[in-house]
């Protein structure tokens, strides 16, 4: 999966490490290259289900230096002893909750990390990253190429507004919390059966076609490979600055259609573009971010192209064998 951590093993040598939601898409990628470093770190996950994680990804069992503890992130119990570094990544993204129980989902978001926190407290955290989102900015005006972390954040829906509240909550915590605004990725352990546009294309692409985008294609995004967001969340954690937000995603944007013909043209024979939205009129709607601050302060980049970043989730997939079911109708956000 091609992702160079090696730079992370002295960090993390001898460090006792709590992980929420590392049985997701960005919890994967951080056991991965933790693993891949050869740092001699303890590792203890949260997890709803181990025993359905370890099922599906077998390369995580049998690991001397993982530990999992069954749990909600909003109630779990507390481990013994110390952990130098938490990082709260759990969350649930699912627009089907996001569109039925909106208030379920700020609930999981800002009550997890209260529990989150005080736990670090328990536990004499020495960092706590908090991975929340480009949401908290809400609408992206459509002038703006790329939109900065001082940008006035206004969030639109129940799931920024609790990233939003989350944020909050860790700096008023007075605890060094490490706060990555996370945007779009793509990679492999990426859920292609969801509601993410690009996952969807994938999706449709190893079926053979069509790639259907549901919308009329015209916003625009940009999507970081999935290792480098391991990267960036590692070198955050370890070289931010305490309370300063981050953005983190790819400054290259598309927009959907031609992320559509993209996909398309990493198969062979290349599948049919369906575009099946009415087109709309007025400016094309952005979330793609500008990662100045990142780049400027903490030297990361965004070096490997989204079609390299497709061709590698494509190659992943076909080895696991696994093309997910589509989702419910509607469930898109493009």
């Amino acid at each position: 999966m091609r992702c160079d951590t090696s730079e992370f093993r002295e960090r993390l040598d001898g460090k006792r490490l709590f992980l929420s939601g590392g049985t997701g898409f960005f919890g994967k990628w951080l056991l991965a290259t933790l693993r891949a470093s050869g740092a001699e770190a303890e590792v203890t996950v949260l997890s709803r289900d181990p025993k359905r994680f370890l099922a599906a990804c077998p390369e995580f069992d049998h690991w001397r230096n993982l530990r999992f503890i069954a749990g909600d992130v909003r109630s779990f119990p507390f481990p013994p002893g110390t952990f130098d570094l938490v990082i709260h990544a759990a969350t649930d993204a699912s627009a089907k909750l996001l569109a039925e129980q909106p208030e379920e989902m700020y609930d999981v978001i800002v009550s997890g990390t209260r529990r989150m926190l005080a736990f670090a407290e328990t536990a004499q955290a020495e960092r706590f990253l908090f991975t929340s989102s480009g949401a908290v900015y809400g609408v992206q005006p459509p002038e703006l190429e790329g939109i900065p972390e001082n940008f006035p954040c206004h969030p639109v829906t129940a799931y920024g507004r609790g990233k939003l509240e989350a944020e909050q909550l860790c700096i008023a915590s007075g605890l060094p919390v490490l706060l990555p605004r996370c945007f779009a990725f793509v990679g492999p352990y990426l859920n292609l059966g969801i509601h993410f546009a690009i996952g969807n294309f994938l999706r449709d692409g190893l079926r053979g076609g069509p790639i259907v985008v549901q919308g009329d294609g015209r916003p625009f995004r940009s999507w970081l490979y999935a290792g480098e967001l391991a990267e960036w969340l590692w070198t955050i954690l370890f070289q931010g600055v305490s309370g300063r937000p981050y953005n983190v995603g790819s400054p290259e944007s598309f927009s959907i259609a031609e992320a559509a013909d993209l996909t398309a043209s990493c198969f062979e024979p290349v599948p049919h573009v369906e575009i099946r939205g009415k087109r709309s009129d007025g400016p094309a709607p952005r979330y793609v971010p500008d990662v100045t601050r990142a780049r400027e302060e903490l030297g990361l980049a965004a070096a490997v192209p989204l079609r390299e970043a497709l061709r590698r989730t494509i190659a992943f997939h076909r080895n696991r064998g696994a093309v997910t079911s589509p989702p419910a109708p509607g469930s898109s956000t493009y």
